[in-house]
């Protein structure tokens, strides 16, 4: 199944009195690009979300964003009374020495900025808090991953859209190559009856020959039905096929461009620069599939 790398999945557990909620999004990237944010208290659990994902999504600019909600008001920070008490006398005492009131609206701010008043103890979550996180991440790469084949089967789509039309204008070409071999000769012909100089009618007839076949894009037609048969096979039978479906568009370009280098008629020309045309729109939806 083709899938593409852009996608977005979400998924919401509720355990105790605390609402755990995981977002995942996804762009196109060679390689896996994971970017994850999650609060502290849940560090301890990053190696893990990090393996849910990268076995759930393999490739891709990935980022992840865990929140967590508590039902009633929770704080892990205190602040310690005696630090603030101490911090306190040493100020005022300052104040007085100096002449000057103590004011004491702008100095509780000030002390509770210094060091040692207010700390923060990191804690522990427990086992059933850390299995409702993974089992959050686990759904929302799940939900990721079907957004990703629903995308997937529409640009897969498209894509073989455009092999069928890339197939189309090679076989537009057929008509124009037999009156291009006459104008060839015709205008050979002409221009050395200009000359005005006898010439070997039966050598000239085997440079001709040769001249002409190396005009021949039989052989590139040939290669360029291959390549768009494989593209569909492979489209068809294999998962995880972006890089090889972009390797087939190269060598679709390279008989697409032969073609065009050999083309010396301007109805194949037209017809060539239609192919590199949808070529190129499938060089770039590639790009997003996994």
């Amino acid at each position: 199944m083709v899938k593409s790398m852009t996608g977005f999945g979400k998924a919401e557990v509720t355990f105790s009195n605390k609402k755990i909620t995981v977002e995942i999004r996804s762009l196109n990237s060679k390689q896996l690009d994971l970017n994850l944010r999650l609060p502290a208290v849940y560090r301890q659990s990053e190696y893990e979300i990090r393996g849910i994902i990268a076995r759930a999504l393999e490739r891709g600019k990935v980022d992840v964003f865990v929140t967590v909600e508590a039902q009633t008001v929770e704080t892990s920070a205190h602040i310690n009374r005696d630090a603030f008490r101490e911090y306190l006398r040493q100020l005022t005492d300052a104040l007085n020495y100096s002449g000057i009131d103590a004011d004491y609206d702008a100095l509780v701010p000030c002390i509770m900025h210094l060091p040692d008043v207010v700390a923060t103890e990191a804690g522990a979550i427990s086992d059933e808090e850390h299995a409702a996180l993974l089992s959050a991440t686990e759904k929302a790469a799940a939900e990721l991953d079907a957004f990703r084949a629903q995308e997937g089967a529409t640009l897969i789509a498209d894509l073989l859209r455009r092999i069928d039309l890339i197939e189309g204008y090679k076989n537009e070409v057929i008509p124009f190559e037999q009156s291009r071999t006459e104008n060839i000769k015709a205008r050979l012909l002409d221009n050395l009856s200009k000359l005005n100089v006898e010439v070997d009618r039966n050598r000239l007839e085997q440079e001709m020959i040769f001249y002409l076949e190396k005009l021949d894009i039989t052989e590139e037609k040939v290669r360029l039905t291959n390549h768009c048969n494989y593209f569909r096979e492979v489209a068809a039978s294999e998962e995880g096929v972006g890089r090889k479906l972009g390797f087939i568009a190269q060598e679709l370009g390279r008989e697409i461009n032969t073609m065009g280098s050999k083309a010396n008629e301007t109805n194949i020309q037209i017809l060539v620069v239609k192919m590199k045309d949808e070529l190129e729109k499938i060089k770039e939806q590639v790009l997003n599939i996994l």
